[in-house]
């Protein structure tokens, strides 16, 4: 019976951090894999709950200027200047450089910090724990006082 509990545990901790992984993802691929995609500045004119919009200006010259939009939570705000890469196919702009790495993996921070409860209560492994949750931690600081 402890053999299922902790094979129970450890699917759960693993799940929990392979979703973190996959919710990351989607924005840090556009950050991290930057080469050969459209990059530029947003210089932001306005904001919803939820988006922030404003004139985009590439890097390279003769490429369109457009209105691109980026999430609110990596826009300091109306006339901010936030460097950027173009998603492909879209008019959706992800925030580069060290605050637009560090949030994109926010949500594996998240995870990491979820995942150290059931290693160290469920597991009993309680310095594993505490490496995770001092990674998750130290990343979701790291990303707050980056942007």
């Amino acid at each position: 019976m402890t053999h299922v509990r902790n094979a129970a545990m450890v699917l759960v901790a693993v799940l929990l951090v392979v979703a973190g992984v996959w919710a990351s993802w989607g924005s840090a691929q556009h950050v991290l894999l930057s080469k050969g995609r459209e990059h530029g500045t947003l210089t932001v004119t306005g904001c919803t709950d939820e988006w922030c919009s404003g004139s985009y200006v590439p890097g390279e010259p003769g490429s369109p200027r457009r209105t691109l939009t980026i999430a609110r939570s990596v826009a300091a705000g109306p006339g901010s200047v936030v460097p950027v890469v173009v998603k492909p196919g879209t008019d959706e702009g992800v925030r580069t450089g060290w605050g637009g790495r560090l949030h994109a993996w926010l949500p594996l921070g998240g995870a990491l910090l979820l995942a150290a409860p059931l290693v160290a209560g469920g597991l009993r492994m309680r310095r594993t724990a505490w490496g995770l949750a001092g990674a998750g931690g130290a990343l979701v600081v790291a990303a707050f006082l980056a942007l």
